[in-house]
């Protein structure tokens, strides 16, 4: 079973950036990773996702414009940045594996089985 590790959260002024990253456990490419977002009192929702090439990714409506994700050619390792934070983008950050419909960026949480623990982004003045 893969296991995920995120790094990167932390406080961030209004209009500054941050960089996430994930690092998976297992070593081959066999997933699709993804980010997905949980902010107090609110269900949790997709930000961003990468095939498992790292070839073809989807961003949330929220995140398109300011938004980048990467993937390492090892393959194990994804970073995502956001650009113009907003006190709306304060949650929990997680990171996820899908091993089924891995040659898409699936945005649907359903896809998703294996989570890392969450890093807390928040952004504030």
């Amino acid at each position: 079973q893969v296991q995920l590790v995120e790094s990167g959260g932390g406080l961030v002024q209004p209009g500054g950036s941050l960089t996430l990253s994930c690092t998976a456990s297992e070593r081959s490419r066999r997933y699709a990773l993804g980010w997905f977002r949980q902010a107090p009192g609110k269900e949790r929702e997709f930000v961003a996702s990468l095939n498992v090439l790292g070839v073809k990714i989807a961003y949330s409506d929220s995140m398109k414009g300011r938004c980048t994700v990467s993937r390492e050619s090892a393959g194990n390792t994804i970073h995502m940045r956001i650009d113009n934070l907003k006190p709306e983008d304060t949650a929990v950050y997680y990171c996820a594996a899908a091993d089924r419909n891995i040659f898409n960026a699936p945005t649907d949480i359903s896809f998703y089985d294996y989570w890392g623990q969450g890093a807390q982004v928040t952004v504030s003045s």
